[in-house]
Order: C-alpha cells, then sequence, then structure tokens
C-alpha cells in the first residue's frame, strides 16, 4: 500500500450529473453519482448524492467472492445478516442492523455485485438527523454505468487502485 490520499474528489460531468470523474491526486477514474445528481439539501429517498466532505468509515467486502482488498481501511467481510436502516424515525435510522429487521433497511450482501466492495461514509453521522439520507456509501459501478440511488461508484478495476491509496483519514469531496 502506498501513502494515503487526503482527499477523493468526485467532478461531475453530464447534464443531469449521474457521471462525473473521481480524481485521486493526478489520477482520475469515471464514476456515477445519484439519479439526481448531487445536492446540499439531501433529503431519504431523494435518489441525489449529498454534496459535502465525508471521511470513509467502515469497509465491507464480499469474502466469497473476493481476497480482501489492499488498503489503509480495515477491511470487514460481510455477512448474511448485515443489513442498513432506511427508516425515518427508527433508532438505528442510518445504521447496520442485524436482519431480519422490523423496518425497511437495505441488505448488505447483495446478489448484484455493487457491495463486494462497499465503504461507509460518514454522512448524517453526527449529528444523525432523521430524514436527511441513509446508506449513503463508496461502492461499485453498474457495468452500464447508469446512476445509484444516491452513493458514489467506480469499477471494481478502479476500486482496487483507489483503494490502495486511501485511509481512514481519507475525505470523500462531493
Amino acid at each position: 500500500m502506498t501513502r494515503a490520499i487526503a482527499t477523493l474528489r468526485v467532478l461531475s460531468l453530464s447534464a443531469r450529473k449521474t457521471t462525473g470523474l473521481l480524481q485521486l491526486g493526478e489520477l482520475r477514474f469515471p464514476c456515477s453519482l445519484g439519479r439526481s445528481g448531487a445536492s446540499h439539501l439531501k433529503r431519504e429517498g431523494d435518489g441525489a448524492s449529498p454534496k459535502g466532505s465525508f471521511q470513509l468509515r467502515r469497509l465491507f467486502y464480499r469474502a466469497d467472492r473476493l481476497m480482501p482488498p489492499r488498503t489503509g481501511l480495515k477491511p470487514i467481510a460481510l455477512e448474511a445478516h448485515h443489513g442498513w436502516c432506511e427508516t425515518v424515525g427508527d433508532r438505528n435510522y442510518n445504521r447496520l442492523v442485524p436482519i431480519p429487521y422490523a423496518t425497511a433497511h437495505e441488505t448488505m450482501k447483495r446478489q448484484d455485485r455493487l457491495y463486494d466492495i462497499v465503504i461507509e461514509t460518514s454522512h448524517n453521522e453526527r449529528p444523525r438527523v432523521q430524514g436527511h439520507g441513509s446508506a449513503v456509501f463508496f461502492h461499485l459501478r453498474r457495468s452500464d454505468g447508469g446512476p445509484t440511488a444516491g452513493c458514489i461508484a467506480v469499477s471494481l478495476r478502479d476500486m482496487r487502485i483507489i483503494l490502495q491509496h486511501v485511509g481512514p483519514r481519507t475525505r470523500l469531496v462531493i
């Protein structure tokens, strides 16, 4: 692993701003943003990637599909019981929860390959505000390069390169 880079910067490109470039020092990688582009006023379910500066938190990966990635972040193998609460008003809103879970949640161990590597960001963490968006991750991109539900996504090849340059102090700037 090389020395961690302090900032990953997302630069939007398209008219709808659902695609862009993720800049890592001098390197640039194609990326996908939320289906509604990026917004300073992020709301649950709006499809927008939140504008701001966020720390990279936990890195989860599919141990049944990939070896632990080389990175300055601590890799955690996804388990079948990992979910993420998306229910506004729930005491665990925007937190990792065990599934099955009583309210709406996202399954982290997905069948598509989008969360084969998925990094939790500090969006809506402290303070955690109900309704201001949950499950804003940095994860793998769809093969067609389509938009996300509000996350930032890159290809597996690009993610592997990026991960070699990031650590717990790296910030994702959208």
